[in-house]
């Protein structure tokens, strides 16, 4: 068995590949002079674990160049993090179903796939082969738990993310509740838990992404405002587009921890263990 990871999944690759007791591949990542992306990876065995996190649309193109390389070996393909998964449905004539747009391509040449807390589980069927969704909330609580908050308040920002905190509330025996936005007027609104006060304690929001922050940063600045203690966030895949990093250190946060399915700064825990564990299973 030998594992593949794309340019920007190297670590989590690698990760896997330890667990599995397997060989790490030695790949080579180029850019033809019009733009064009080559790949070349070592020996393949019978079995191949290609891993690598949909971020952008060179990793896409890296993928199913992989895919291809690896043609005459049963192929496993771990996506700890899939883009382009929001888009789930069309909204406006002359959309694309994007997920399923890109759920078909990857399907191609492939035995079977594994992903992360993906945004919605319903799309795992059109890779047209079986998939497994894994899910991160023991990491989760044990990332939260050595860290040492003392008896934290673990908080959704919306109503939809109420079930994912409530799990990881369940793993450590934490309280939860979720956050209800009222809008005050033209510019101003209000965010606050649903049923507990936040007043004088920590308070720990919790989310599958991060994608710009907005929210988050808003978020952290009323709680502050409510008396909370201090307000931390914990997240599945940390994006952090678009300045995100700036704004929620100027919005007062204290940690931001996110795990290595897409490989920032912010990587805190990793969710090769799980991953591995699923390969394992198939």
């Amino acid at each position: 068995m030998k594992v593949v990871g794309t340019q920007k999944s190297q670590i989590i690759a690698g990760r896997i590949a330890e667990r599995l007791n397997a060989d790490l591949a030695a790949t080579k990542f180029s850019q033809f002079p019009d733009g064009e992306l080559y790949v070349q990876t070592g020996p393949i065995d019978d079995e191949t674990i290609i891993v690598g996190s949909l971020v952008d649309s060179d990793t896409l193109v890296q993928l199913l160049l992989l895919i291809d390389a690896c043609e005459q070996s049963r192929i496993t393909l771990v996506l700890p993090y899939m883009g382009y998964a929001r888009q789930d449905k069309r909204f406006k004539d002359g959309e694309p179903i994007s997920a399923r747009a890109i759920a078909q391509s990857l399907g191609f040449g492939i035995d079977r796939i594994i992903t992360a807390h993906v945004h919605e589980p319903s799309i795992l069927g059109y890779f047209g082969v079986p998939a497994t969704n894994v899910s991160l909330i023991p990491e989760i609580k044990s990332y939260i738990a050595s860290v040492g908050y003392d008896n934290p308040l673990i908080l959704a920002p919306d109503e939809g993310a109420e079930g994912f905190a409530a799990d990881i509330a369940r793993e450590g025996a934490w309280e939860y509740d979720y956050l209800i936005k009222t809008r005050l007027d033209g510019e101003h609104v209000r965010m606050e838990p649903k049923k507990l006060h936040v007043e004088s304690r920590t308070v720990l929001i919790v989310d599958d992404i991060i994608s710009t922050g907005g929210t988050l940063a808003m978020a952290t600045e009323l709680l502050r405002d409510q008396g909370a203690l201090a307000v931390h966030t914990v997240c599945v895949h940390g994006i952090f587009a678009s300045g995100a990093y700036t704004l929620l250190k100027n919005s007062g946060i204290g940690d931001v921890a996110a795990s290595d399915t897409i490989e920032t700064g912010y990587s805190r825990y990793s969710a090769a263990e799980p991953l591995t564990k699923a390969i394992k299973e198939c």
